[in-house]
């Protein structure tokens, strides 16, 4: 007699749902929220604690989940340990462009950057991956840009921290891409590359008499060291999001993380948003419909057997 199953199409599908939700709502409300009530801290000292702890909690799941061996092959293999070092700094740009952008009064450029990131992709694809863009793919890329020069032209300057957050993000999912190791692997990696120098910096700023952690402000400890928490927790919801759900189906709830960084923007820290950059986000939002419908024409059944075509050539 059998005493278990495994899960249904359904029930892998409400699971991935579920996981990706979580992973956005981190991403677009809980996490920009979380580095707000530090805000008082320097960038470089949020983002130092954010590698440290982050690495600390990654190795205790790889060590709990006993997938130490994979951690060490990942870590002696000459090819991957060099494209991870370079996916290593990419992240960190990333992290502290946007810690930044958020203490800054900047999450509406923030969420700019995050819808932009996906068409920026599809760029990227096409210069390294060797990818072909079809019609609507080319059209939805020049409306993005279109978006984002009338943002330059009516503020009298490009976008830069949008387009900092979209092509780091973007340079580091092409590496990760390439190196075949699994997400929190891959992550754990990571942090460990970066924690050396994180941890030099803390100590530096400490012998500096700078350090604004550990000195009897225990809200604020806890706090720093919540952020590996919120680092790693959704990169792991989305990493098992991705092993249950269809990728145009993530692409569709990928845009909910940059939603809510836009809504606390404009509706909770009340950041100026006219009808220009009303007029640009609209063409953005515009790119991305054409994009995900694209996406979702090409992964529907009566696309499979044109796919297939194009593989046997």
């Amino acid at each position: 007699m059998v005493t278990g199953s495994a899960p249904s199409e359904a029930q892998r599908t409400r699971a991935g749902v579920f996981y990706a939700l979580a992973a956005f709502f981190m991403w677009g409300l809980a996490v920009p929220l979380h580095f707000k009530l530090i805000a008082a801290v320097p960038a470089l000292q949020i983002l130092a604690h954010r590698i440290v702890w982050a690495s600390v909690f990654a190795l205790g799941l790889i060590l709990a989940s006993r997938q130490w061996r994979k951690l060490i092959e990942a870590l002696t293999s000459g090819r991957r340990l060099l494209l991870l070092c370079l996916s290593a700094g990419l992240i960190a740009i990333n992290w502290l462009i946007y810690i930044w952008a958020v203490n800054s009064g900047h999450l509406v450029q923030t969420s700019l950057g995050y819808f932009i990131n996906p068409l920026l992709n599809v760029v990227l694809g096409v210069l390294f991956l060797r990818e072909r863009l079809n019609p609507a793919q080319v059209a939805a890329c020049v409306i993005a840009a279109l978006g984002v020069l009338v943002l330059a032209v009516s503020s009298g300057e490009m976008p830069w921290v949008a387009l900092a957050l979209a092509s780091s993000f973007g340079f580091y999912g092409l590496v990760r891409k390439i190196v075949p190791v699994a997400p929190l692997i891959g992550f754990c990696v990571e942090s460990l590359l970066l924690t050396p120098l994180a941890l030099g910096y803390l100590t530096y700023v400490a012998a500096q008499g700078q350090s604004v952690a550990f000195r009897g402000d225990l809200r604020l400890d806890a706090l720093l060291v919540l952020t590996g928490l919120s680092t790693a927790l959704p990169l792991i919801w989305f990493a098992a999001a991705a092993q249950r759900l269809k990728l145009s189906t993530i692409g569709l709830l990928q845009y909910l993380a940059p939603s809510g960084q836009l809504a606390l923007g404009v509706l909770v820290y009340e950041e100026a948003f006219g009808w220009i950059d009303g007029m640009a986000f609209s063409l953005i939002w515009i790119a991305l419909g054409i994009y995900t419908a694209s996406a979702l024409r090409s992964s529907s059944p009566a696309a499979k057997p044109a796919e297939a075509d194009e593989a046997a050539r």
